[in-house]
């Protein structure tokens, strides 16, 4: 037994001294491929290829992953590949499809080696080499950040760009030269940062970036508006607008912040304050259609407010206003939905106001009252046929608003057209049960 003891120990101690042999040898070969490939990288692509095939062999070994130089060395063959894909990328030199396929990003993976190999230096040589590896991966973290950012793909974006802020501290902190020298240099990498981080929905680390470029008054209207999001998001929005008003107050032409001041009173509900803002904004793009659909549906409704205190001569101040705002819409584009149906929701929403006093007159059955109640009646009458015709616009556009359809079933019902009210009954029910009308019922 003891014999046999010694013999598996033996086996084992062989199997162990041969894998850390492999280790060694799969190591020299991925120097070797990488140094054929330098000197002639336009026709020995398939060396790149051996050299990552044979570095990821040599880190799969215990020996090689306490390796300064074997980690040094990882992150230069993935940092030359980070290259060539920008490379290709860049100036159209090359096809994607004969570089190494890397599951990642891999300047950031090349990074990620450069660290560990600075973190396992035991020569001067390896802490050299490490460092010298995240000077020049630097920029590669960059350009593939930016790819995915355009791509979309905020989140790797982020990670690319966050990493190269953290080499920025490592290299500083080692006396070496980062690729942010300036401050502006800094401060632009913490905003590209931020905004992926933003767009990533990873608003505690964008919060952390922008409040830098905050603190240092960084001349970007953005962070002002990204810190209103962030804190805002935080169910924070007395607090969010201070960051709104200061960048309001220096950059006061800004487009973007001014809408986003519109978005803050919008949501706050003071109507208004909102009015100048969008006088404002409307000053600085006059095509934006939306902006006097919106204008018109603030006036609506302090229109609706004004009639409810029962201050008429006000309402119909607000209401004339609103009106002439969707109509300067309408002037624009005459086939704008919204501005369409805009029009149609006022006259329709003033009908409804107005029956409200209808009903209290249908209680009073004397001759006067009688009187009262039929011209009333032919009031609320008049809004509602104002309304039809733009209604019927947008049930040609649209067959299946369902906003539209309502109204339109509405409306021929108080008319006593019930023929036409149960057909767009009819078409309602279809789009709420996830069907759709194919053609519209108006055709004129």
């Amino acid at each position: 037994m003891k014999k046999l003891f010694f013999v598996l120990f033996a086996v084992f101690l062989a199997f162990g001294v041969s894998y850390a042999q492999d280790g060694k040898k799969e190591f020299s070969n991925a120097k070797k491929a990488l140094g054929a490939f330098a000197l002639d990288p336009t026709n020995n692509k398939a060396k790149l290829q051996e050299a990552k095939d044979a570095i990821d062999a040599a880190m799969g070994t215990s020996e090689m992953q306490a390796s300064a130089e074997a980690w040094n060395k990882k992150g230069e063959i993935y940092n030359e590949i980070a290259t060539q894909q920008i490379t290709v990328r860049q100036f159209a030199i090359g096809n994607l499809n004969d570089l190494p396929k890397v599951d990642g990003n891999p300047a950031l993976i090349a990074s990620e080696a450069f660290r560990m190999g600075l973190e396992k230096a035991a020569k001067k040589y390896e802490t050299k080499d490490a460092l010298k590896g995240l000077q020049s991966v630097q920029s590669n973290l960059n350009n593939l950040g930016f790819y995915d950012y355009e791509e979309q793909k905020y989140e790797t974006a982020f990670a690319a760009f966050k990493e190269a802020l953290d080499v920025d501290v490592i290299l500083k902190k080692n006396s070496e030269e980062s690729a942010l020298k300036t401050e502006d240099d800094y401060n632009n990498q913490l905003y590209i940062t931020g905004l992926a981080a933003l767009n990533a929905n990873k608003a505690s680390n964008a919060k952390e970036y922008f409040q830098k470029l905050f603190d240092a008054q960084y001349d970007k209207p953005a962070i002002y508006e990204a810190m209103y999001q962030i804190v805002a998001a935080e169910s924070c929005p007395d607090q969010a607008y201070t960051y709104l008003e200061t960048g309001r107050a220096k950059y006061p032409d800004d487009v973007s912040l001014i809408f986003a001041e519109i978005n803050h009173y919008l949501k706050a509900n003071k109507l208004d304050q909102l009015i100048g803002k969008l006088q404002m904004a409307i000053e600085k793009e006059p095509d934006n259609l939306s902006l006097y659909t919106t204008t018109g549906s603030v006036y609506d409704n302090l229109h609706q407010r004004a009639f409810e205190a029962g201050d008429k001569a006000k309402a119909e101040e607000y209401f004339m206003k609103a009106q002439e705002y969707y109509e300067r819409a309408l002037a624009k584009d005459q086939n704008n939905f919204d501005a369409i149906y805009s029009v149609g929701a006022l006259y329709y929403n003033k009908a409804a106001e107005m029956t409200k006093e209808l009903n209290v007159l249908a209680d009073d059955y004397t001759k006067e009252g009688l009187k009262k109640y039929e011209a009333k009646r032919t009031e609320v009458f008049e809004q509602f046929d104002k309304a039809l015709p733009y209604f019927k616009r947008c049930e040609k556009i649209d067959p299946n608003d369902l906003n539209t359809l309502i109204a339109l079933k509405e409306i021929f019902a108080k008319k006593d057209d019930l023929t036409t009210s149960n057909e767009f009954k009819a078409r309602l029910e279809k789009v709420q049960g996830g069907g759709k009308n194919d053609t519209s019922y108006f055709q004129d």
